[in-house]
């Protein structure tokens, strides 16, 4: 990611949190323009040109956009007017701001753990990730499909951002738009999120424990994903982002191995 899009992700997450009105209709509107313009190589290049002024980007927003919300609109010209280090990283930052309006949408439900229960389910059925995941399949009904799985077992947050991400995979794999969903959830309400691997499940004791101590090491709120995992042994496995944390057994046996062998 280059410095540009660095500077134009701030700006655009500065430009939500100011913002009022953030609903659902919002996130639908910005996915919707994010499919747009990934969809059309000269809406992208129009709009990402950053030798054209920002005033005549905005005017090409109104005119395409012209019928949605004056929140989204205003979202999104905020987005044309950065200078993003490419055309796709423009694309990306308009569906940033759909995933987090949607994370601001309901602040009560559990989107960060319905994403990764979702993405756990995804992983444990090779069908479904198959069909989710084939180019060859029709991205509405991957859609389509998604809505029903997900219909009274999770919010409709958490089932816009998914069925939204599908519709427009962009040569990503669905565990990989999930993941980086999960965590553009979590910043947007502060947290980090923590995926915790363990042979058995973790007491709520435990979890209690552990969250407090990971909330006061990284100095922010943590949420939890638990993996159940036998062949760690013993022990947990932490992982926040790049930082892992690994005090399983099973590591502390390949530590030994390797000692033994030097």
């Amino acid at each position: 990611m280059g410095s540009a899009t660095t500077q134009a992700e701030a700006a655009i997450k500065a430009a939500l949190d100011a913002a009022s009105g953030i609903d659902l209709d919002v996130s639908r509107e910005l996915f919707a323009a994010a499919r747009a313009v990934g969809d059309s190589p000269q809406l992208r290049g129009a709009l990402a040109d950053s030798s054209a002024s920002a005033d005549a980007r905005a005017k090409v927003v109104a005119v395409v956009f012209g019928a949605f919300r004056p929140v989204s609109l205003g979202l999104l010209t905020t987005a044309v007017a950065q200078r993003w280090s490419s055309a796709s990283d423009l694309v990306d930052g308009i569906e940033e701001l759909a995933v987090r309006a949607a994370a601001r949408s309901d602040a009560k439900a559990d989107v960060e753990g319905e994403l990764f229960r979702f993405s756990r389910t995804v992983a444990a059925n090779p069908e479904l990730e198959l069909a989710l995941g084939s180019r060859l399949g029709d991205d509405s009904a991957k859609a389509v499909l998604i809505e029903t799985l997900l219909q009274g077992r999770a919010s409709e947050a958490t089932v816009v951002i998914v069925s939204s991400l599908a519709r427009q995979p962009r040569e990503r794999r669905i565990r990989q738009l999930l993941d980086r969903a999960m965590s553009l959830v979590a910043d947007q309400r502060g947290r980090a999120v923590a995926t915790v691997v363990s042979a058995v499940p973790l007491s709520d004791a435990q979890t209690v424990r552990l969250t407090a101590a990971l909330s006061q090491r990284y100095g922010a709120d943590v949420s939890l994903n638990a993996v159940v995992d036998p062949t760690v042994i013993g022990g947990v496995r932490v992982q926040i982002a790049d930082d892992v944390i690994d005090a399983s057994v099973v590591s502390r046996i390949s530590d030994l191995r390797k000692r033994l062998a030097g």
